[in-house]
């Protein structure tokens, strides 16, 4: 009887180890095969975010145009010349000058 009882637990502690040893391989695996997965989400997370990156920069708008200044000096010579022509007054044309001039 002592021979089936050594045998017994023998088989038992065989089986142990072995089941034991599975579980842990398994869980290695699990864990391998996880960060493997993290780390193909990272590198297809890091790539959309690179791709928006570069869509943004291709669709930035275009900073707004300067509005245009006027061309004082072009303004004075028409009115100089409406004053030399005796088509406005002295008076007309000191008043359109320091309304052009903001004076």
């Amino acid at each position: 009887m002592r021979m089936r009882r050594r045998g017994l637990v023998r088989t038992m502690a065989t089986t142990a180890v072995i089941a034991g040893t599975a579980t842990a391989v398994s869980g290695a695996v699990h864990n391998k095969q996880n960060q493997k997965a993290m780390q193909q989400q990272a590198d297809m997370n890091a790539d959309a975010i690179a791709q928006q990156q570069a869509a943004a920069a291709q669709y930035q708008p275009a900073p707004a145009a300067a509005p245009a200044q006027p061309d004082y000096m072009a303004e004075l010579e028409k009115l100089g010349q409406l004053k030399t022509q005796g088509l406005i007054t002295d008076e007309e044309f000191a008043a359109k000058k320091k309304q052009l001039l903001g004076i």
